[in-house]
């Protein structure tokens, strides 16, 4: 049987469990996160993705990861502060996580999978590396950090029906 992303949960940054599951019809946009790296203002454009669409059915959910030059070095609630002070976030947050090597988050194996990324390449580059997930739970397609989240919009209205 083919794995979906409702296949997966994760840990919110509040200790809770949450099955992908829960997310079921509707388009997700899922990111690896830092506080303090040069795409950190993507935060921003993500927001802004999030509050637009977020009522036809995009859910943004922020996974914050310290694999990448130690850009995120704060605990859980140092990252949630940040991310509420200075861009004041209203999607999810996951626990901090890794993204790559022995100890990475199952539903980043199965994305990196699914969606590889330039040349086939499976491994996370760098922060703010994004998928974006259909509504029957399939990884679509993988940017790389330098895709600014405003260049993700017409993929993300595509699968909205817009």
């Amino acid at each position: 049987m083919t794995q979906t992303i409702y296949d997966f949960d994760y840990t919110n940054n509040k200790g809770e469990t949450i099955s992908f599951s829960t997310y079921k019809g509707k388009v997700l946009l899922i990111v690896n996160t830092a506080s303090k790296c040069g795409f950190t203002p993507q935060y921003d454009g993500l927001e802004a993705l999030h509050k637009t669409h977020q009522h036809d059915g995009l859910e943004v959910i922020g996974f914050p990861c310290d694999q990448f030059g130690h850009q995120e070095p704060g605990n859980d609630d140092d990252i949630a502060s940040f991310c509420e002070m200075r861009f004041n976030l209203s999607f999810p947050l996951s626990t901090k996580i890794e993204v790559n090597g022995q100890n990475e988050a199952p539903v980043y194996t199965w994305l990196k999978q699914e969606a590889p990324g330039l040349l086939g390449s499976k491994g996370i580059k760098w922060n703010f590396t994004k998928f974006l997930v259909d509504q029957n739970g399939n990884a679509i397609k993988r940017y790389a950090p330098t895709t600014k989240p405003k260049d993700i919009e017409a993929d993300i209205l595509k699968l909205l029906g817009k």
